[in-house]
């Protein structure tokens, strides 16, 4: 059974940076898609950045680019999002999100993921 534990998240001045680590149990990192998404309070779950499972592959949402990276660690089969910058307004709730399926991959596409994390909360002060 695959399962996906998030950690990292907290309070931070704007400005700062954190960084959100998913580790994977159950399959490896080269079996699966991988992305974070958020959400904010009374919005939408959006996506946040997408990485492929040979890791060739990554996607940023537009208001996180030059801001965010991903990366991962297969020895440890964890996935980091590096959060830097960080501004109110990617004040959420940040969940790690796997897509174990062959083929076709859309990263931002919220369907195509079958397995969550519990999320972490992210809270970044003015």
């Amino acid at each position: 059974q695959v399962r996906l534990v998030e950690s990292g998240g907290g309070l931070v001045q704007a400005g700062g940076s954190l960084r959100l680590s998913c580790v994977v149990s159950g399959r490896t990192l080269s079996s699966v898609n991988m992305a974070w998404f958020r959400q904010a309070p009374g919005k939408e779950r959006e996506f946040v950045a997408g990485i492929s499972r040979n890791g060739r592959s990554s996607f940023y949402e537009d208001s996180v680019k030059g801001r965010f990276t991903l990366s991962r660690d297969s020895a440890k089969n964890t996935v980091y999002l590096q959060m830097n910058s960080l501004k109110p307004e990617d004040t959420a709730v940040y969940y790690c999100a796997a897509d174990r399926s062959i083929g076709s991959w859309t990263a931002g596409a919220e369907e195509e993921y079958e397995i969550w994390g519990q999320g972490t909360q992210v809270t970044v002060s003015s």
